[in-house]
């Protein structure tokens, strides 16, 4: 079945996400994904509700997932998804999940305003989008334009952007955080040395974030099209009263008239 899907998709996007996947798989990208867990981590335990939908290359959904009963897995055929589907075309009705969570979807995409379409329909009225993704105004970011791997390839759309794109999809940002603000450096020990830098968060407010790797952002979805339940009129309406009219006889006005 997956191989009937891939014959069907873009061969480009299958490249791109398995790149993705490897590069995350490496010592640079664990070191972004061991950071980022504890932010996700701490951010779903304040949703409740029944399914948490994840995409991204990232082959793990998050393991702690608070309150929603059921995380489930989309993406390509790559390895351990629950539903194979392409970025822009989800197999989701409408209002399916309580929270989506697109982890560096997208970073690695060739269609970003479609995927953040495709996520924003399937998030219910009062559920939330959480959106994970390489900061630009970082050394991260910076890098990205001179690696020679797959992150090379990634998009790193800035948080401010993506919040605009989001409340253009009818969201409103509840919350932005940074985090991972060691530099992007492969070798272990050097991670290690520089390990005192992860004490604290940027202020949220600072589109550099001190330099932070990654954003967090968390949007609610708004519920339009809800109109105020008219109330009773509690004093008595007042009634209509005829205004007085003059009368002319006609002898008046045929006498007026000569």
């Amino acid at each position: 079945m997956h191989d009937e899907f891939s014959a069907q998709v873009d061969p480009r996007w299958l490249k791109l996400m398995s790149s993705a996947r490897e590069w995350l798989a490496g010592p640079l990208g664990q070191l972004l994904l061991e950071q980022e867990r504890v932010l996700i981590d701490e951010e779903l335990k304040r949703h409740f509700g029944s399914y948490l939908i994840h995409y991204g290359p990232h082959p793990e959904a998050p393991a702690n997932c608070g309150q929603l009963r059921h995380a489930v897995r989309i993406g390509p055929p790559l390895g351990d998804v629950d539903i194979v589907c392409e970025e822009g075309a989800w197999p989701l009705g409408e209002h399916a999940a309580d929270v989506v969570l697109l982890q560096h979807g997208l970073d690695f995409s060739l269609a970003p305003h479609r995927l953040l379409r495709e996520a924003a329909l399937s998030v219910r009225p009062g559920g939330h989008l959480v959106v994970v993704g390489i900061n630009p105004w970082s050394l991260w970011g910076m890098r990205h334009y001179l690696a020679r791997d797959a992150l090379r390839k990634a998009r790193c759309f800035g948080p401010s952007r993506v919040g605009d794109w989001l409340s253009v999809l009818g969201f409103a940002l509840e919350k932005r955080r940074f985090g991972c603000y060691r530099p992007p450096l492969s070798s272990p020990k050097w991670q290690q040395r520089l390990a005192w830098m992860e004490q604290g968060e940027a202020e949220p407010n600072c589109e550099q974030a001190a330099g932070a790797g990654f954003y967090l952002l968390s949007a609610r979805k708004l519920m339009f099209g809800l109109r105020p339940v008219p109330q009773a009129r509690k004093e008595p309406r007042g009634k209509l009263v005829p205004m007085p009219v003059a009368k002319i006889s006609r002898r008046e006005s045929s006498e007026s008239n000569e």
